[in-house]
């Protein structure tokens, strides 16, 4: 994949394959990302009697899955490293597990959940304790151990971040939500499983369409669905209870990186004296620290306005904002329900 900090017209390589990573929860997600912890599928190794293991191939096997995050199909493939393994010193072994993490986060520099994830994974496996005073060999399958369990815990936040946000919806409530956030698909799944009643607005998320995708996905389940333009959503607040957000990132301040659009419905929201909630697992912590919307890696996607643009055109590509945290109410995470004030005390307990 070409490195898309050398060329600013560069699509971020996340947008680049996002049309075909659309994928969304089934209900037997969990259950496949269980077994494919328990019995790992061999053809995702990359190993065979003539074939080395490669950590993108690997990586790739897993991005497959329609219901695994980016950032877990990278943890999943930091874990194979690790099995995978000939290094005789743990030195070796964390060298190895160093390269691998610069190789994933470099495949896009601009996914901020990639870079959380590998960072949080190796910060995660290699805690000292205890492994100074074992073997190597006893060192490395506790290291695998600690691997495949932040695996699980990662491929679980998800159904932990619908329990814990179920307290929050309530009969009656309209539910604004903007793009298609897998974990707040799962919200408002479960609270449809709750025989709770309320009805969602969603933006279109242009111009991908994420938004017309998961409204789809809620008919599928009999969820009432009003679909917006983009920019009808200061006209529609008056109706909204509450908002609703996923996240690419969350960043140290307590604010989050977001699909474009999501800072301007905070502002809206902020103003109008509604609620917003951000749906979003640990592993997307990021140790960032944006100043302004420009303060961040650029993340460019392809934009088809269905007419010709005039070359002299520019045109803003940009596929993200960033929302401040004095415009967040509430995080719901798989560490707990936090206000945007703790979470830089949640990052120094993730990294220590």
């Amino acid at each position: 994949m070409a490195d898309t900090t050398q060329n600013p017209d560069a699509i971020s390589a996340y947008y680049q394959t996002r049309a075909a990573h659309h994928g969304v929860i089934t209900s037997d997600w969990l259950a496949q990302a269980q077994a494919a912890v328990e019995q790992p599928d061999s053809t995702h190794s990359g190993l065979g009697p003539n074939k080395s293991f490669n950590v993108i191939d690997e990586f790739n096997g897993w991005r497959k899955q329609p219901d695994l995050a980016e950032a877990v199909a990278a943890i999943r493939a930091m874990a194979a490293v690790i099995r995978a393994s000939e290094a005789t010193t743990m030195m070796e072994l964390e060298i190895e597990l160093k390269k691998a993490s610069d190789t994933l986060k470099s495949w896009d520099k601009t996914s901020i959940s990639l870079t959380a994830g590998c960072d949080l994974f190796i910060r995660y496996v290699t805690r000292t304790s205890a492994l100074e005073y074992e073997d190597f060999n006893s060192a490395k399958s506790r290291l695998l151990e600690r691997a495949e369990k932040f695996g699980e815990i990662s491929c679980k936040a998800r159904k932990i971040i619908a329990m814990l946000s179920q307290d929050f919806i309530f009969d009656g409530c309209t539910i604004l939500v903007h793009g298609l956030s897998r974990v707040v698909l799962e919200v408002l799944k479960t609270a449809a499983q709750n025989n709770k009643l309320f009805r969602v607005l969603c933006t279109e998320g242009r111009p991908d369409g994420t938004g017309v995708l998961l409204s789809n996905e809620l008919s599928k389940l009999d969820i009432p669905v009003k679909l917006l333009l983009d920019s009808a959503v200061a006209y529609s607040m008056d109706e909204v209870d509450m908002v609703f957000v996923g996240a690419d990132g969350v960043v140290e301040s307590g604010g989050i990186i977001n699909m474009m659009g999501t800072y301007q419905i905070a502002l809206v929201a902020h103003n109008m004296n509604k609620p917003v909630y951000v749906a979003a697992e640990s592993y997307k912590f990021a140790r960032l620290y944006p100043l302004d919307q420009k303060d961040m890696a650029p993340a460019l996607r392809p934009i088809e306005f269905g007419v010709k643009i005039p070359a002299k055109v520019e045109v803003e590509r940009s596929a993200r904002d960033y929302t401040p945290p004095q415009y967040l109410t509430l995080l719901f995470t798989d560490l707990g329900v936090l206000s945007p004030s703790v979470v830089s005390d949640e990052l120094i307990q993730l990294y220590l």
